[in-house]
């Protein structure tokens, strides 16, 4: 820890920590006690479809603005500058296209959890696959994502390291446990709340303490802190404003696109409009956090220059390095570090709560119910409650493994590309693409999945530290799941001229982590398309109605009509199909909702037409303009 006496929480700070814990298991008790009581597992998996749109929407930008990024974004823009705000960018479709592609899809389809639809459009292989694959990579994350914010805590003011696990893993256990979604949302809503002020009050206090705004702005320029826009097409280079801009889209994508914990908020939305406009309603939201997260480094870089605690040895790693800065801060002012603590804290359980909910979902969804049709409402539900709650231990079991690996951000991100990226593949290849097999999607997600473990563990044993690898290595990507270099390794390798470009494999080992997910939903699709090409491409009348948006439709309408028959690309209309129950139910459902809301002034096939849920021609499939269809 070096030769500095830590700093010590004072009695405030633990009360204000723990009044966080309190106040998020009292929402939960609420809404374990009234309303259903959770008693449906329509209640406890899905909030009974209730929702409106700002909660969702907060729950929504809570559940991956966890603790990692809380910790993360400062260290990030005090070490390497500001061009990691070019993650901005990547927002706008990141969420336009989840908002008018994937959520009409799902939500028009009335799906429990998302890896149904993989039945639907393939077979359910494919739908067991995806399930296993999500529980994977969810269990992963969930333990970086509990243990974090313990260890830098532990390390700065001698918090028990597995006393706060312990605290947060089962608060956090219980309170998702007995209130079920709407638990998670509400307190995904008062959390939201609490990171906000934590962040805002270490830059305030912060900002006045180095002498205002312009004097932390005039520091970061002369320490050449502000990026600018960095063109650079070279996918090697970490971060680059195509690699943040473009290759983040696709790591967007895969959390707000296919990603079962917000797929299933969009699901517990009232209507399908409430759902798009909770997306929109994230963006600004996703913004301000960003911008949050890179003034905090800014401010950080102005109280400590190039002379940072990392290199100073008060603190062993990165992660530890914002802790550190808001207990200097607010060192003469009790119960501030108390409030970022519990800024920090309610990223970790609004982050861990949602992954034990949809993680119960999808093994009751598609793990049990399949198999056990006839299980009566009741054990349904106490059987997703004792899952809930199985996971929450199993939670705690991985913050174990996670105090084995290193550098937070890093590690959660390539957890996420890795596996989110041939789940991404696996949903776009159903979606865009009408003549892909379930033989095509299965080979694909196995490809994706295997190039992914492969480029993932390759670029970790390369990075293993040795004199001829360590220079180029630390440029342009940190080690995967390894320590990330100090400060002055960065500045001094940065400042090196002659750097070795690595060619053949040894490029694809260090090639940027935030191209993780676009590379390896790349590879599901290409895979996928050419397997189900020579094993023989799906028929138009195969295909349920309502899995496939017409993209390619729309793309080619130049074709004459019988090529686009060809090519499968014309409007799925199979009425008939064995499978198309589902669909054809929920389009019954949805109407007798419209005819609700929109009363007894038009005849229901005209008010149908108005809400979007069938085509004025007799089409069961999505319009390719749904903004025009989501005026319910």
């Amino acid at each position: 820890m070096g030769d500095v006496v830590q700093m010590h929480f004072s009695t405030v700070d633990y009360v204000i920590f723990a009044l966080l814990l309190v106040a998020s298991t009292g929402i939960g008790l609420f809404y374990a006690f009234s309303g259903g009581r959770q008693r449906t597992t329509q209640e406890f998996l899905l909030a009974d479809r209730s929702m409106s749109c700002l909660p969702v929407s907060l729950s929504l930008l809570a559940t991956f603005q966890s603790a990692v990024a809380i910790l993360g974004a400062p260290s990030e823009v005090y070490t390497f500058g500001t061009q990691y705000w070019f993650l901005g960018c990547s927002y706008f479709l990141g969420l336009l296209i989840p908002a008018h592609v994937f959520i009409p899809v799902f939500y028009r389809l009335r799906l429990s959890s998302a890896y149904e639809y993989l039945e639907l459009r393939f077979n359910k292989t494919v739908r067991i696959c995806g399930t296993i694959t999500f529980i994977f990579q969810m269990v992963i994350y969930m333990g970086v994502v509990l243990y974090a914010p313990a260890l830098a805590l532990n390390a700065v003011t001698g918090f028990d390291l597995w006393g706060a696990v312990l605290a947060m893993g089962l608060v956090c256990t219980l309170y998702t446990a007995l209130g079920g979604l709407k638990a998670v949302i509400w307190t995904d809503v008062f959390q939201t709340v609490v990171m906000f002020a934590g962040q805002l009050a270490v830059i305030v206090v912060g900002t006045s303490q180095a002498g205002g705004i312009s004097e932390v702005w005039r520091k970061a320029m002369n320490g050449s802190r502000i990026a600018s826009l960095d063109l650079n097409p070279d996918p090697l280079e970490r971060h680059t404003f195509w690699t943040l801009g473009v290759g983040g889209v696709f790591l967007m994508l895969a959390l707000y696109g296919v990603n079962q914990a917000q797929v299933q908020r969009y699901l517990s939305s009232r209507t399908e409009r409430e759902a798009v406009m909770s997306c929109y309603v994230v963006f600004p939201c996703q913004q301000i956090v960003l911008s949050l997260g890179c003034l905090m480094g800014l401010v950080m870089f102005a109280r400590y220059g190039e002379d940072s605690p990392l290199d100073k040895g008060y603190v062993k790693t990165k992660d530890q390095m914002v802790l550190y800065f808001v207990m200097d801060v607010f060192r003469d002012l009790p119960g501030l570090p108390g409030l970022f603590v519990a800024c920090l804290f309610s990223g970790a359980l609004s982050t861990i709560s949602s992954a034990f909910n949809s993680l119960a979902t999808v093994t009751m969804e598609d793990l049990i119910k399949p198999f056990f049709p006839n299980m009566t409402e009741a054990k349904a539900t106490l059987l997703s409650k004792a899952l809930a709650l199985g996971y929450g231990l199993v939670c705690l079991a991985m913050a174990y493994v996670a105090s084995l690996m290193g550098s937070v951000l890093q590690a959660a991100f390539s957890i996420f590309g890795m596996v989110g990226g041939p789940l991404l593949g696996l949903f776009c290849l159903g979606m865009f693409f009408p003549w892909a097999n379930s033989t095509g999607a299965l080979v694909g997600l196995f490809s994706g999945l295997a190039m992914a473990f492969w480029i993932g563990i390759g670029s970790f044993v390369m990075r293993l530290p040795g004199p001829d690898l360590l220079p180029y290595a630390n440029t342009t990507a940190p080690p995967l799941l390894g320590n990330m270099t100090t400060v002055a390794m960065t500045t001094l390798v940065s400042n090196m001229t002659s750097k070795t470009r690595p060619s053949g494999v040894e490029a694809i080992y260090n090639l940027s982590y935030m191209w993780y997910s676009a590379h390896n939903s790349a590879t599901v699709v290409l895979v996928g398309l050419l397997v189900s090409l020579i094993t023989g491409p799906m028929k138009e009348k195969d295909l349920t109605p309502g899995t496939v948006f017409p993209v390619l439709g729309t793309l080619l309408f130049f074709l004459p009509e019988r090529y686009k028959e060809k090519l499968c690309c014309v409007t799925p209309l199979g009425h008939k199909h064995k499978d198309a129950q589902p669909y054809l139910t929920a389009q019954k459902e949805n109407q007798e909702e419209v005819e609700e809301e929109v009363g007894g002034r038009k005849g229901a096939g005209e008010k149908l037409v108005e809400a979007g849920l069938a085509a004025p021609r007799a089409s069961t499939t999505l319009s390719p303009h749904p903004s025009e269809e989501t005026a319910l």
